[in-house]
């Protein structure tokens, strides 16, 4: 499972929410907003280069965060017992929820966003 960026428990649907029509985004904001974050990242690397193709090297360099942003890092890190590849993971997906939002800077809120998706790096299971 550490190889795998985004891992996320879903709960079932009750038998009401399968049955009623969803009210959720639609699928053309969302692809727009994927498009101007590829865009960016183009532009950051090169058109062959995204986010998902950083080396530990890399992301060191693009990913710089700032104190808060690093101490909840810090955080997850010891608190969740998090490897050196889920580290990795999390700038990873931190950077690209940040450019989903056209944010310079990698935020606390990305940063704990990305933590939410290694749920099963969460000695739970």
């Amino acid at each position: 499972m550490d190889r795998i960026d985004l891992h996320l428990e879903v709960n079932p649907l009750s038998q009401q929410e399968l049955m009623n029509k969803a009210n959720g985004e639609s699928s053309e904001p969302i692809r727009e907003r994927v498009e101007k974050a590829r865009v960016l990242q183009y532009q950051r690397f090169g058109e062959s280069r995204t986010n998902a193709s950083l080396n530990a090297k890399e992301l060191q360099e693009i990913c710089e965060l700032d104190s808060g942003s690093r101490s909840l890092l810090e955080q997850a890190i010891s608190s969740l017992d998090l490897s050196a590849r889920a580290y990795d993971r999390i700038l990873r997906v931190s950077r690209t929820i940040a450019d989903l939002e056209a944010s310079t800077a990698i935020q606390a809120q990305h940063i704990a966003e990305a933590i939410q998706y290694r749920t099963l790096d969460r000695k739970l299971w």
